[in-house]
């Protein structure tokens, strides 16, 4: 995944929380150790400037880690897609890493970011979550048709 946001020269990289960085009901400790695991790995990539971690959830890490070579954000209760404003001033082209079309595609698309979709075993998903994944195959044709391809 780190791999496509460097082909994609991103700027920025907003991941998602859940299950990217901690999986959904774990612990404060999971979240800790995975916000500041990632924030070093995207950190050390070239050209990002910003690391930015969004959950619709409120759990936040007991602290925010510092990376030598970007800015590391975090946001609770991001409202994803519709709230944009807390990204508007992120460095440009970005990407969002994220497991949901129906929030984390659609605030990549919001936002002209590219989104690299983050697909975890399917027996490991919540109830809540599969739902989701059910809304984004229906939104997936509409919000990322190919360009030049009309739709019938």
């Amino acid at each position: 995944m780190l791999s496509r946001v460097e082909e994609l020269s991103a700027r920025t990289v907003v991941f998602d929380v859940e299950p990217l960085v901690a999986y959904w009901n774990s612990g404060q400790e999971a979240l800790d150790q995975g916000v500041a695991r990632l924030a070093l790995r995207a950190g050390q990539l070239p050209e990002v400037q910003l690391v930015c971690f969004a959950t619709n959830s409120m759990r936040r890490p007991q602290a925010v880690p510092h990376s030598a070579g970007a800015r590391v954000v975090y946001l609770a209760s991001a409202g994803k897609p519709m709230r944009i404003a807390p990204y508007q001033d992120f460095p440009k082209p970005g990407v969002v890493v994220g497991d949901q079309i129906a929030t984390d595609g659609l605030l990549a698309r919001r936002l002209g970011y590219a989104f690299v979709q983050y697909r975890p075993p399917q027996g490991e998903i919540p109830a809540g979550p599969q739902l989701l994944r059910q809304l984004g195959r229906l939104i997936r044709p509409v919000a990322f048709r190919r360009p030049g391809r009309s739709q019938r």
